[in-house]
């Protein structure tokens, strides 16, 4: 049996993306990883008519961990971002924001809204003299809510 032919809004290019945060406003990323939905699982044990029964039971949403990465610009939003965290002010370094995903034209055709987002790691990649190789920039970013609202 053959499948369904995909439409033409099947599929996101996946090259297009920005990350908007509050107070930093678009930072261009190359990839991004990690954008996950997820449920955490409780197990309830209990005692039905002398026999031991383990339910499982949805627990709270687990928010993701975001990976993003892109070469090294002279831009300090991001380390800023970070440094308020390093410097341990959190009520300044938590910052809502979206993930959107573009079209060929650059329009949103999907959306994510995260809440409460801080960046808890920035890496540089390793560099060597002789090398001809992009520096690039990962940033880890964790959140309290992410919702797709697109």
């Amino acid at each position: 049996m053959a499948g369904t032919p995909l439409s033409a809004d099947a599929g996101v290019l996946a090259r297009n993306f920005n990350l908007e945060v509050d107070g930093l406003g678009t930072i261009g990323f190359t990839e991004i990883s990690g954008m996950t939905s997820e449920v955490d699982v409780a197990e309830v044990k209990q005692n039905r008519d002398g026999k031991y029964i383990l339910e499982k039971v949805a627990g709270a949403p687990k928010p993701p961990t975001l990976i993003l990465k892109r070469p090294k610009d002279k831009s300090m939003d991001l380390w800023k971002w970070h440094e308020l965290a390093l410097q341990g002010k959190m009520t300044q370094a938590r910052k809502g924001g979206s993930i959107s995903f573009l079209d060929t034209d650059m329009a949103p055709v999907a959306q994510w809204k995260f809440t409460n987002a801080w960046c808890t790691k920035l890496v540089t990649s390793s560099v060597g003299a002789g090398k001809n190789e992009v520096v690039m920039e990962e940033a880890t970013i964790v959140m309290t809510s992410f919702e797709r609202t697109k």
